[in-house]
């Protein structure tokens, strides 16, 4: 299992708002190449995202599906596709007025022979969630908008 908890100079709301815009997570995640959210209407649990990210060189399906959408404390999430699946929660609560502590709980679980590649996967993915963490808490203390503001999606991004 995978833990990390970063401090963020913004307000719990604002946090989560651009948490749950599915198609920005390229922004801080680097290994990202792609998101399509493949369900229509707005994110909530049952929500099914289709990413591509590139791991170990090589572009692979990380397909997912939200689990659970709480605005703004939780958002929880588990794989659906390949030999090994990511499960993991965000949760999100305030500190004072203006900071919020997002914490990240995240496993990798490895079904058939997945089994016997996870525990190296987990030690790869660690520093992908504390790296991914550290720019998350960079792009939201840029002051940028990220709360649907922009109106505008990343070119990577596609809605289903």
């Amino acid at each position: 299992m995978i833990r990390d908890s970063i401090e963020i100079d913004c307000r719990v709301e604002d946090a989560f708002a651009y948490l749950e815009q599915l198609e920005r997570h390229g922004e801080w995640q680097a290994e990202i190449v792609s998101t399509t959210v493949l369900t229509e209407g707005p994110v909530r649990g049952g929500t099914r995202v289709r990413e591509i990210r590139r791991i170990g060189g090589r572009e692979r399906d990380s397909s997912y599906e939200i689990t659970e959408h709480d605005p703004p404390h939780k958002h929880s999430f588990r794989g659906i596709t390949g030999l090994i699946t990511p499960v993991g929660a965000v949760t999100l609560e305030p500190v004072g007025r203006s900071r919020t502590r997002v914490s990240i709980e995240f496993n990798l679980i490895g079904h058939g022979v997945g089994r016997l590649l996870a525990p190296l996967a987990r030690r790869a993915a660690r520093k992908s969630v504390i790296d991914s963490q550290r720019r998350f808490k960079a792009e939201l203390e840029r002051g940028e908008p990220h709360a649907g503001q922009s109106g505008q999606e990343p070119a990577h991004a596609t809605r289903g």
